[in-house]
């Protein structure tokens, strides 16, 4: 059996800050409109971790099954790389957490359209399939949509889009077009987030077949891509606050910017890809933090 430290390495802990980010910004937005449910923020929590640690999970049997994982690679060394997990250990984890995902979400969405009608449940749960799937085929597969530079489109739609307005709906059964900014804000960071794994990966990505997006457009293109998303979304943010009428609190998230303008700068001044590394917890922390002081400061 591979011990707990091997899997909690495979789960990458740092990473779920930042999946956390859309379940909290979403939740604290309905608060602010008086809709918080309870229940429906933990199922959404649960979920959300789950299905975190599942594309995590995955990444790295997809990686080790193509050959990405060897030992070119620039980050840290992962447990199946190392040998510390076998890919049959790997596979049943994955079913493990492809339940727990399921069941999570199932209860999440029961608690989310109580006194609705049975096809916003139908709509909910095939949007769940649907983030499964995705976390699944990132490079899973024959034809992964990772190896093809499409992961960046996807965790724009699950990290923002989905996870910041589907948790907002559940909590209040309603939506308006305000409420996607701060999703577009918080879909940035977090293409943000990978943009800079993928910088750091570049190299190796591009000889083992991997053509993520910065393997297409080149470093060069890569560093304004990266410097765009975060000035996007912190555009995105402060209009949102503008027409919003909330109290001088809410700007007090203007905080977090400091670590997307920090990440910028780092992004165009590193010169050796291991630099890049850190950047990733930092980050997914200052987006975590971003989230957190936008719903506060909107409740104050």
């Amino acid at each position: 059996m591979a011990s707990v430290s091997a899997w909690l390495i495979t789960f990458r802990l740092r990473t779920l800050p930042l999946a956390l980010s859309t379940v909290i910004l979403g939740s604290l937005l309905a608060a602010f409109h008086y809709r918080f449910n309870r229940s429906v923020f933990i199922w959404a929590i649960l979920t959300t971790l789950f299905l975190q640690i599942l594309s995590n999970l995955a990444n790295d049997y997809g990686d080790a099954v193509h050959g990405v994982d060897n030992q070119g690679r620039t980050g840290p060394k992962r447990s199946l790389q190392a040998g510390l997990i076998t890919l049959r250990q790997m596979q049943i984890m994955i079913i493990v957490f492809i339940l727990l995902s399921l069941i999570s979400g199932i209860f999440l969405i029961i608690e989310g359209t109580q006194n609705m009608q049975l096809s916003y449940g139908l709509f909910f749960f095939v949007l769940g399939i649907a983030a499964i799937i995705a976390a699944l085929k990132y490079t899973m597969g024959k034809n992964p949509y990772g190896y093809a530079g499409l992961g960046d489109i996807a965790v724009f739609i699950f990290f923002g889009l989905v996870g910041v307005v589907g948790t907002y709906y559940l909590h209040t059964h309603q939506l308006t077009i305000a409420e996607l900014l701060p999703a577009v804000s918080i879909g940035c960071f977090s293409t943000g987030v990978l943009n800079l794994n993928n910088m750091r990966d570049r190299q190796n990505d591009a000889i083992s077949g991997k053509h993520t997006l910065v393997v297409k457009i080149g470093i060069r293109k890569a560093r304004i891509y990266h410097a765009v998303l975060l000035i996007t979304g912190m555009i995105t943010a402060t209009g949102y606050s503008i027409q919003s009428g909330a109290s001088v609190w809410q700007w007090i998230y203007v905080i977090s910017f400091a670590g997307m303008i920090r990440s910028i700068i780092v992004v165009f001044n590193s010169k050796d890809a291991s630099a890049l590394d850190p950047e990733l917890k930092y980050l997914a922390l200052s987006t975590l933090l971003f989230a957190v002081l936008f719903g506060v400061g909107l409740i104050l």
